[in-house]
């Protein structure tokens, strides 16, 4: 084995969409930067999560909308082109290839390694190369763990011989199952039931316990969302667990076997059960952290107790969403950078450049089903738990003009938490067709903390579904 020692101003582990951005702000900033990736440059959400996911759900929403429209809807009757939809998807994954990213990351001027990397130490990363090189990258100033999260499978009688979907295997799939059993309710479950039984899997989708679906959201959005899966054929079922699963050599039909001793037979099983750091095997030991556990950050993204040392998107388990994570990235690079230049950072600045202040309380999600569920900052359950004194304004989407011009049969409801002390914004939540594109302006006036009164003069087009701004702020008043 050849070994090679380098040294630059800063390490990068991990080369998906928040180290991609790390990497990029700090040479933009002139700092030498280095890039460690053990997979496909571009990570988690260009090739198994966020874009081949949203692939597949275009067309399903778009035909969705097509069907609730006069004089489109006898046209787009018949069933999906499956296979012009994996083709699709295919495509915008690169047919899972990263040369298109290595070029762009190579064009920030960043230094990229191939390998395994784990620290060695402080400011010390050894990256064991596929052709049997050895790099030892020492970091000036800092190095920034970006390596993502994977999904968890539960600990189930014969489940690994069964090789479930995870994530990864359902959003690649190059065949659709006829039969695909959902564990979980949460935003993959969701997503890929609603994607998969378009594309024509008969769907079952198990929720253990009785919060429904989506139940991170306010309890109307996993309720309509339930509803539409339901509409389409999807089967749902609460109270749910799953006791073991069986397959025999790991081919063939599946059997998910429940706690009561039903079985349920498919063709394939999802389980879609959560997510862990991907932080074994980098050496976290060696820097007296535990290996395999989440990173506990500052607003700074900086690791608590450790100066030199960054943990960035995912792994910090603030939120597990690839904007959120591209964010924080330009946060860390910013904080790097300054107290690379010895700048003093103003650690209580809630505003300023070096704080990841919106992973607190602002962060915004879409869910792609349909409909659409959209929601930014806290729910009246949070809201209420933190102490605040709220209200809830509820309006139902479907009253104002624009909604029935976007779509006959439309349903939907919006809601917003204000605060009754400051009278600002606390959270907003929609859920209906189109909704995904209103979140930024809900995500502005909850990061802004625009005041009720000044809400006012933000008028909506007409006619627009964002005329629910207005109907919101005429219920609030009464």
């Amino acid at each position: 084995m050849t070994e090679a020692a380098v040294e630059y101003d800063v390490v990068v582990l991990g080369a998906g969409p928040t180290g991609e951005n790390v990497a990029d702000r700090l040479r933009s900033l002139g700092l030498s930067t280095a890039v460690v990736e053990s997979e496909l440059v571009g990570g988690e959400c260009s090739y198994w999560a966020c874009m081949p996911s949203k692939a597949l759900l275009r067309p399903v929403i778009a035909r969705a909308d097509a069907r609730r429209t006069p004089g489109l809807r006898q046209s787009v009757q018949g069933p999906l082109d499956a296979e012009a939809v994996l083709a699709h998807r295919d495509d915008y994954t690169s047919h899972w290839k990263d040369d298109g990213q290595v070029s762009w990351l190579e064009s920030t001027g960043a230094d990229l390694y191939r390998g395994r990397g784990r620290l060695d130490g402080p400011r010390k990363v050894v990256v064991d190369g596929p052709d049997g090189t050895r790099h030892v990258l020492t970091a000036r100033h800092a190095v920034a763990v970006c390596t993502g999260s994977r999904a968890v499978l539960p600990e189930l009688p014969g489940l690994a011989d069964a090789k479930p979907w995870t994530s990864r295997e359902a959003t690649s799939a190059q065949r659709v199952p006829g039969r695909l059993v959902v564990v979980g309710g949460g935003v993959v479950g969701v997503e890929m039931a609603t994607a998969w039984r378009a594309l024509g899997s008969q769907v079952t989708l198990l929720v253990r316990g009785n919060a429904g679906l989506l139940p991170r959201m306010e309890p109307f959005v996993g309720e309509q969302v339930a509803d539409a899966l339901t509409e389409a054929g999807a089967v749902i079922r609460q109270n749910t667990s799953v006791a073991a699963v069986e397959r025999d050599g790991g081919t063939g039909p599946v059997t998910v076997v429940l706690d009561d001793g039903e079985r349920i037979e498919a063709d394939e099983v999802l389980f879609a059960t959560g997510r862990a750091p991907r932080t074994e095997g980098i050496g976290l030991e060696t820097v007296g952290l535990e290996p395999g556990s989440w990173l506990p950050v500052d607003d700074s993204c900086r690791v608590e107790g450790h100066g030199w040392l960054y943990g960035v998107g995912d792994v910090n388990h603030r939120a597990l969403l690839t904007h959120q994570g591209k964010y924080q990235a330009r946060i860390a690079a910013a904080a790097i950078a300054a107290r690379a230049q010895g700048v003093p950072l103003l650690e209580t600045d809630r505003w300023g450049a070096h704080a990841a202040t919106a992973d607190h309380a602002a962060v915004p999600q879409v869910v792609f089903t349909d409909p659409e569920a959209a929601a930014v900052g806290l729910s009246l359950a949070e809201a209420e738990a933190a102490g605040h004194r709220v209200r809830a304004v509820d309006y139902d989407i479907a009253s104002v003009a624009g909604a029935g011009l976007y779509a006959d049969g439309y349903r939907g409801r919006a809601r917003m938490i204000v605060d009754l002390d400051r009278e600002i914004l606390l959270g907003v939540t929609f859920v209906g067709p189109g909704v995904g594109e209103m979140l930024h302006s809900a995500t502005i006036a909850v990061v802004g903390e625009v005041p009720i009164e000044r809400l006012w003069h933000a008028v909506p087009a007409y006619p627009t579904i964002s005329e629910i701004w207005l109907r919101l702020l005429e219920e609030y008043r009464g």
